[in-house]
């Protein structure tokens, strides 16, 4: 049986399928749950200790006390008012290095905070390498298919978030016959979407193109679609959302389709790299 997996969530449902995916392997889990971020559904019946974000040092001795060997980073996790954050001793003497990273984007910040971990004697994994079912496996999971024209703009979609890549700015485009309507930066996907909803009479159909940016660390912070985003989606007058095959997760795989399906939306994987 592989040793005890240590678990550092974020919000959302998809930290809570890993969990569930650990229960029917018989793996042992312990949580890292984080104050005004992580749900208390989420931590409900698993062994698990709440923390401040800048509380790395007692996250990091809450992981060892539980024998974990490996930690898994699942669900964002808003970026904190530095200002405002109360760091225990190790956080003290890691914020200089997350401040400066912070210039240069949340994926550098991530980077920081994965060494020290990996320093502390962890290994970090991705969830697809728990969760395989999670990620997004090649072509369309529904009934329906993107269009010649909408296959365009997903191409188009992907050179947008790559050409942005250098800066940081995120994982999502929204393009329709050939115009780039939004771009995902730090108000996540769900608030994209609503603002292209906002463009739906004068600019309806389009698609919504999700990949992970070209440098970052694939363990952590994987593009994720779910219901909300099949929703969202659908007020915004969109035909449907491309993800990147095997690097983006579907949370709620079942529903998703399910509610994309209803909707008349496609939902494609697709293979970013031969896009280009």
């Amino acid at each position: 049986m592989s040793a005890r997996l240590g678990i550092v969530a974020g919000s959302g449902g998809v930290p809570r399928q890993l969990i569930e995916r650990c229960r029917a392997l018989n793996r042992e889990v312990f949580v890292v749950a984080i104050n005004g971020e992580t749900e208390n559904e989420t931590v409900a019946d698993v062994p698990h200790e709440w923390i401040d974000v800048a509380a790395i040092g007692r996250a990091v001795a809450a992981l060892q006390n539980a024998g974990c060997e490996e930690v898994c980073f699942i669900g964002p996790v808003k970026r904190p008012n530095f200002g405002s954050l109360k760091p225990d001793w190790q956080g003290i003497k890691l914020l200089p290095k997350v401040i400066a990273a912070a210039r240069e984007g949340d994926d550098a910040v991530l980077s920081v905070i994965i060494d020290h971990v990996e320093a502390s004697g962890f290994r970090v994994v991705g969830v697809d390498e728990v969760l395989q079912q999670i990620a997004a496996p090649h072509g369309p999971l529904g009934r329906h298919r993107p269009s010649a024209e909408e296959e365009a703009d997903i191409a188009k979609g992907i050179a947008v978030i790559h050409a942005l890549g250098p800066f940081d700015v995120g994982q999502g485009a929204v393009v329709r016959a050939g115009q780039v309507l939004a771009i995902e930066a730090a108000e996540g996907t769900d608030a994209m979407l609503a603002r292209c909803a906002e463009l739906r009479r004068e600019r309806p159909h389009g698609v919504l193109v999700k990949c992970p940016k070209p440098a970052q660390d694939r363990r952590v912070d994987l593009p994720t679609i779910g219901p909300r985003t099949v929703a969202g989606a659908a007020a915004a007058g969109l035909r449907g959302i491309a993800v990147a095959a095997q690097n983006s997760l579907i949370a709620e795989r079942e529903a998703t389709v399910s509610a994309a399906d209803d909707h008349g939306l496609f939902v494609v994987g697709v293979d970013v790299e031969a896009l280009r």
